[in-house]
């Protein structure tokens, strides 16, 4: 939600931030999941309508986060979500290969029409949190569906970040169809193994190490919303990308 800073501006408005992940261990169950909800801020220009803007953000029709404004640059919605929780169930163990449903939507919780983006990121982490680059983001398989409004922009997108445009614009509350809908872990990283042999006087000893075996996935949604007046100007001052928009501005295309 981001409009190019002009003489006179509002208070500044923030874009959701929802991040989850989920410990697999080869041949375990999930040990954790974990999210974070946080905030970046931009000036918008004066034509916004700060009374009007708000967006939510769903996982299997459930809200997981939610922003919307209030008054005297107050907000209101959860401060933190939770991607991921019921991924699994009781004492079930991860399996990869198996498909887990991801239904990820978007919903205008405020009060004016707008068009939004989510980017999905997706990453390996060690125990401390930093990303192995050396792990395949590919491997962490979020399927995504382009055939109900949704579209993914693949020049602005890599094997860790997706994307993806609603070329509607979302009436206030409306929501919008999935963007997605199951999630797995490519079965390969169970047979991505390394055998170590060392020997010694009792003999030779064999182990076997999974690349991926301590590893944590990370699927990460940020969610952006603009608002429909002056959609095309607004788009390419808060995204960066130029937009075809109908009329009407009730449609939009990438160019």
């Amino acid at each position: 939600m981001r409009m190019k800073k002009k003489k006179k501006s509002f208070p500044k408005k923030p874009a959701l931030v929802l991040t989850a992940a989920a410990l697999l261990l080869v041949g375990s169950t999930v040990g954790s999941t974990r999210a974070a909800l946080t905030y970046y801020s931009e000036n918008y220009s004066a034509q916004m309508n700060m009374q009007s803007i708000g967006v939510s953000l769903l996982e299997n029709d459930k809200v997981v986060s939610s922003r919307d404004y209030v008054s005297n640059n107050e907000w209101k919605g959860t401060s933190e979500g939770t991607l991921l929780t019921n991924l699994l169930g009781k004492d079930e163990t991860f399996t990869p290969g198996k498909k887990y449903n991801e239904a990820i939507s978007v919903k205008n919780s405020g009060t004016i029409d707008t068009f939004v983006r989510v980017i999905i990121t997706k990453s390996w982490q060690n125990e401390k949190g930093n990303k192995n680059t050396n792990l395949s983001p590919d491997l962490i398989e979020l399927n995504f569906l382009t055939d109900n409004g949704w579209q993914v922009a693949n020049a602005q997108s890599t094997k860790e970040r997706t994307v993806l445009y609603y070329t509607k614009a979302v009436a206030a509350g409306d929501t919008t169809p999935a963007l997605s809908d199951t999630l797995r872990i490519n079965p390969s990283i169970a047979s991505d193994v390394t055998k170590h042999v060392t020997e010694s006087e009792k003999g030779k000893t064999i182990t076997y190490t999974y690349k991926y075996d301590g590893y944590t996935f990370h699927v990460d949604a940020e969610v952006d919303a603009v608002q429909t007046h002056n959609a095309k100007d607004a788009i390419k001052s808060a995204w960066g990308v130029d937009v075809n928009v109908s009329d009407d501005e009730t449609t939009m295309s990438l160019q």
